[in-house]
Parts: structure tokens; C-alpha cells; sequence
């Protein structure tokens, strides 16, 4: 018995700084996520970008978990609209040094500016060890689209080459006399805003390894229309709405406070 208790006692002492640094690391990782996984953080907000069918754009969101299953989203996002069909030509480039290239017959250039409203709903929970949570996402709101006529330097004397910046006019601007693109603030008075709504849905997958924190990716749908139809290409039909599939990264923050 005694020989039972003189191995035990040093076993004990042999185990203690083990068991002591354990608990020690335990409690700092308890610390700094797991018990806050075991609050719900009502607030989030988180930024980033997005690459879609027809081109690229920032996005900006404020959450507000209503529940562990329910997220209500406010959201803007401005992306750019990049014609399927266009092309990008530079023919005086090879000769000259400060012809820039433009895309041919390109009449304006189009943004989408977005504000809406939206909800998440919890599909798959993140395991306590991490991974990764999905949920479905859904929103909907104001589209302006924005349209500003493309301006070009067009050629007025050859021998030696004098230039003028003009509005694009396929009617009397070709490939022969359009030296190149002109400054993007040209004509940027003549800008015009054409209202709308968007729809959009998708899935968004949260991965990261604490509760703080947000990284995530989404992808999806996103269906903007207008009133009016928007210029884009000359010689081709108008464009009163648009269909595109995007893919989002965003991340930022989860908290209680203000």
C-alpha cells in the first residue's frame, strides 16, 4: 500500500506541470472563441469584392442576427458592366506610344449601384472545432443603372497626328480616325441614371476559425431591371435588364456592442 501511494505521489508530481500548461492553453482558448461561441454576437459588418459574368464591382453589409437560424442584411454593392460581345483595339498603338486602346463602337460605359435589403437562413451549422457554415441568402432592392458616353480621341489633321477629345459617333467615328480612348472624366456632366430594382439569391459559405471574425464566400444569381433601356454597344440592341451569375468574398467583423 505504501509503495502504491510513494508511486502515485510521483506519478502526480511528474504529471502536474503537464496537466498545469493543458488547463493553461485550454483556458486561453476558451478565452478567446469558445465561450463566445457559446453567445450569440448580434452584429456584423463586412466588406469586399465580386467578379460576375459581366465584369467586377465592391460590395459593403451591415447583419443583424434576429436568431441562430435568421440574418437580416442591409447591403450596397457597385459593380461594373463589361459588354459579352465587345472588343478592345489599338490600331495606331503600334506606330505611337500614347495611343491608348478602346473598345470599338462602344457608346457608354455602364455601373450598376446597388442598396437593398435581405435575410440568411442557416442550411448547415459550423462543427465547434471550426469549418465551415452555410446558408441560404437572399435579397432585393434599388438598382441604378449609370451610364457615361465613352469619349475618344478622334484625329483632325494627319502629318503630324492633332487629336480631339469627342463623344463616340459611329456614324462618322471609325477605326481610320479614332486615335484612342480620351480621359474617363470626359463627358462625365452628360452621366445618366436609370432607376430600378435588383433580385438576388445564393448560397454563402462562412469558414474562419474564430467566432469574431467573418470570411466568407458566396455565390449565386443576380437579376437587375430598369425602366428604361441602357445604351451599352452601338449597332445592337438596348439593354433593359441584365442576368448574371457572381461570386463574392467578403469578410469583417462580429460584436455586441454600439
Amino acid at each position: 500500500m505504501r509503495h502504491f501511494v510513494n508511486i502515485s505521489i510521483i506519478l502526480i508530481g511528474l504529471l502536474a506541470p503537464t496537466l498545469l500548461s493543458a488547463q493553461k492553453e485550454e483556458v486561453n482558448f476558451e478565452e478567446i472563441d469558445t465561450i463566445l461561441n457559446k453567445v450569440i454576437l448580434k452584429k456584423e459588418m463586412m466588406g469586399g469584392g465580386m467578379i460576375h459574368t459581366q465584369g467586377w464591382g465592391v460590395l459593403f453589409r451591415k447583419g443583424y442576427n434576429v436568431n441562430a437560424f435568421k440574418k437580416n442584411l442591409w447591403e450596397a454593392e457597385l459593380v461594373g458592366i463589361r459588354p459579352k460581345k465587345q472588343v478592345r483595339v489599338n490600331f495606331y498603338g503600334a506606330y505611337y506610344s500614347n495611343a491608348n486602346s478602346y473598345v470599338y463602337d462602344k457608346l457608354n460605359k455602364v455601373f450598376i449601384m446597388r442598396g437593398g435589403v435581405g435575410q440568411q437562413r442557416l442550411i448547415t451549422r459550423k462543427p465547434y472545432w471550426g469549418g465551415v457554415e452555410v446558408r441560404a441568402s437572399y435579397s432585393g432592392g434599388i438598382s441604378f443603372g449609370i451610364s457615361k458616353p465613352v469619349y475618344l480621341q478622334i484625329i483632325t489633321q494627319y502629318n503630324p497626328i492633332i487629336t480631339i477629345s469627342k463623344k463616340y459617333d459611329p456614324e462618322t467615328h471609325d477605326i481610320d480616325n479614332i486615335y484612342g480612348r480620351a480621359s474617363f472624366f470626359d463627358g462625365i456632366e452628360e452621366t445618366r441614371f436609370y432607376p430600378g430594382l435588383y433580385l438576388k439569391g445564393g448560397i454563402n459559405f462562412y469558414f474562419g476559425q474564430y467566432n469574431t471574425s467573418i470570411k466568407s464566400l458566396e455565390a449565386g444569381i443576380v437579376v437587375d431591371g430598369y425602366i428604361s433601356s441602357i445604351p451599352i454597344m452601338a449597332f445592337s440592341d438596348e439593354h433593359q435588364y441584365f442576368v448574371n451569375l457572381y461570386v463574392s468574398f467578403t469578410f469583417g467583423k462580429r460584436y455586441n456592442k454600439f
